[in-house]
């Protein structure tokens, strides 16, 4: 055997690691930008607007890293020291984020100054990796070979992030483990380039691996530390999906729903909420056999409805499967709706809701919308009058169908803007003619005041109200009142939401942001 082949063989095994390594590190580097991402918008809402912020910066910031990586002397040694840093950057970036928002409410500077250093690290990778295995005098090296891996890496972290990595590990335990990753690749490329290594490479390695996997270890007490100080009772359920964070909390008799960290319901004023989404329609309509309700997995708007006696069968259409099966089944939770979602006459679909109306041929006599605020254009298209249109095809011949519409006071040009979206709606009954509307409202303490908008193809006619037994705040009194707008929260002129303008997100984020930013 000649001299050359252990040599040989050592490059290749070189060049096979710096491979895998890119593919790894690609991997690492996606799940720290949307993990950044998802945070954002969990936590300062207007997820199109975060995730597009994100993104930008994170491209830009890895630009910057690509440049930097010039003035890195020797390759090797600059990419093992941007695997320490990604380590300890990326991996503690979610408990930075997360106590910096329960501790002193901001998390901006928290967020784009982590989501920065680990761009620039990010990008420093590939440029560094194409060096070394120039240096090392890889066989047939081309550097779109390092680019094809490392967009394959990204791709199996686009994959993995929904279906599998929030799922099962969460956001902080997500974090901390590519966090992991990184330092593993920065401990494997240590051992296959020792002879290049230094001391105090080994050293900062094991210390800040030896922290990351401590933090990794005990990732459900910080989860818990920080739930402790995002919310002020106890937290009796934390959960990830695929498509939002679940928390409950309890104190005494008190429970409280928040998805994505904002309040849903509380059981202390719920009753008020719900009562004014469903009986006014419910009273108004003709026939209640069929009744359509898109969102309220928790199952509220279903106890309502089945108040009435006439209601044969509810198709509840919610996105989140876990929702409506924890409002099931669970004991505590399925207890707040009496088991609504057990009852045989109800049938729960777990889809989109767009997608149901259009697949679907059935007709209802009342259809509720009991859907997220519209925060962003991925809710927003459920309040566009395409999508009213829709519905407005799915209403038997008198049916009704009412949408809560947030809040006439905090957000007074999006909830007019839904209203006037509604009367905009193709009326299947009479072409080229709208939907007639009824605006109303309630005050609800865990919202604010707090709006909804009925509408059908017929006219409606705020006559009073037969209200089943049992309720706890709607009175014929408290109807005529809803009725009645202040000089504050009355009409005003805004432009109709539709697929292409989605005017009612910047209506929302608006509103809100004068009140509470």
């Amino acid at each position: 055997m000649s001299a050359a082949a252990p040599e040989r063989g050592g490059v290749r095994l070189r060049e096979a690691w710096l491979l895998a390594a890119t593919f790894l590190v690609a991997v690492s580097g996606l799940v720290y930008e949307l993990i950044a991402a998802t945070l954002s918008s969990y936590l300062l809402g207007d997820s199109v607007r975060q995730f597009s912020l994100v993104i930008g910066v994170f491209l830009s910031a890895m630009g910057l890293g690509a440049w930097l990586s010039r003035f890195a002397g020797q390759a090797m040694s600059g990419f093992i020291w941007a695997q320490i840093g990604l380590g300890a950057a990326g991996g503690f970036m979610a408990p930075a984020i997360f106590f910096s928002y329960a501790w002193m409410e901001s998390v901006s500077l928290p967020l784009y100054g982590l989501l920065v250093l680990v761009g620039v690290l990010s990008g420093m990778e590939i440029p560094l990796i194409a060096r070394v295995l120039k240096q090392i005098g890889a066989p047939k090296f081309r550097f779109e070979n390092v680019l094809s891996v490392d967009y394959a890496g990204a791709l199996a972290a686009s994959v993995a992030f929904p279906l599998l990595i929030i799922p099962q590990l969460g956001l902080m335990s997500a974090s901390l483990s590519f966090g992991a990753l990184n330092l593993a690749v920065a401990g494997l490329s240590l051992w296959v380039f020792r002879a290049e290594a230094s001391r105090a490479q080994f050293t900062v390695w094991a210390v800040v691996f030896a922290a990351t996997l401590t933090g990794l270890g005990q990732s459900e007490r910080l989860v818990s530390a920080a739930e402790a100080d995002l919310f002020e009772d106890d937290i009796i359920l934390s959960e990830a999906t695929p498509y939002q964070q679940i928390t409950v909390t309890r104190y005494r008799d008190r429970v409280r729903l928040f998805l994505d960290y904002s309040i849903q319901f509380d059981t202390l004023d719920e009753h008020r909420y719900h009562e004014s989404l469903v009986h006014p329609a419910m009273a108004l309509a003709p026939r209640r056999r069929q009744v359509l309700i898109l969102g309220g997995g928790d199952g509220m708007a279903v106890r309502e409805v089945l108040r009435w006696p006439e209601v044969e069968a509810v198709t509840l259409v919610d996105l989140d499967p876990r929702v409506t099966e924890l409002f099931r089944d669970h004991p505590q939770l399925s207890a707040l709706n009496g088991g609504a979602l057990g009852d045989s006459r109800v049938t729960v679909r777990n889809m989109d809701a767009w997608q149901f109306a259009e697949g679907s041929s059935q007709l209802f006599d009342v259809i509720i919308a009991d859907l997220p605020d519209p925060k962003n254009l991925a809710l927003s298209k459920l309040y566009t009058r395409q999508f009213y249109g829709v519905l407005a095809e799915r209403l038997s011949a008198h049916g009704i169908m009412v949408t809560q519409a947030g809040s006439p006071l905090f957000a007074r040009s999006a909830y007019w803007s839904v209203a006037g979206t509604l009367a905009a709606a193709r009326n299947p009954q009479a072409p080229g003619a709208g939907l007639r509307v009824l605006p109303y409202h309630a005050y609800v303490p865990s919202f604010g005041e707090w709006g909804f908008v009925m509408a059908a193809p017929q006219a409606l006619r705020p006559r009073q109200l037969a209200l089943p037994p049992g309720l706890k705040f709607l009175t014929p009194e408290v109807w005529r009142a809803a009725l009645v707008f202040g000089a504050d929260t009355g009409p005003v002129e805004a432009e109709i939401n539709t697929l292409q303008s989605h005017a009612l997100a910047g209506y929302y984020q608006d509103g809100w942001d004068q009140w509470f930013d």
